[in-house]
């Protein structure tokens, strides 16, 4: 099993920044990839960035040039550094693992919210 805990969100004023953290734990051999999703009120729940075991990079077309999804492979964690936020940033973010063979793992959320 893997377990992920999030870890880093909060109130931020539009243009500012912050960097969420994900905890990994369990049979992490067995992760082909980690993400970040958000979702917010009343939306479907999307895509924000993803990192493959191999370090190839996606992000959705909203984020691009403003987070950065990076691993500290030394510490079992995953970030989302977020730069520029924007009010519509505002959602629920979540860490997931893609797990080979099994379901995906998920955090636990971690609000961001962003003031204009």
């Amino acid at each position: 099993q893997v377990q992920l805990v999030e870890s880093g969100g909060g109130l931020v004023q539009a243009g500012g920044s912050l960097r969420l953290s994900c905890a990994v734990s369990g049979s992490i051999f067995s992760i082909n990839a980690m993400c970040w999703y958000r979702q917010a009120p009343g939306k479907q729940r999307e895509l924000v960035a993803r990192i493959t075991s191999g370090g190839r990079i996606n992000y959705a077309d909203s984020v691009k040039g403003r987070f950065t999804i990076f691993r500290e492979n030394a510490k079992n964690t995953v970030y989302l550094q977020m730069n520029s936020l924007k009010p519509e940033d505002t959602a629920a973010y979540y860490c997931n693992a893609e797990i080979r063979a099994r379901a995906d793992a998920w955090g636990q959320g971690t609000q961001v919210t962003v003031s204009s």
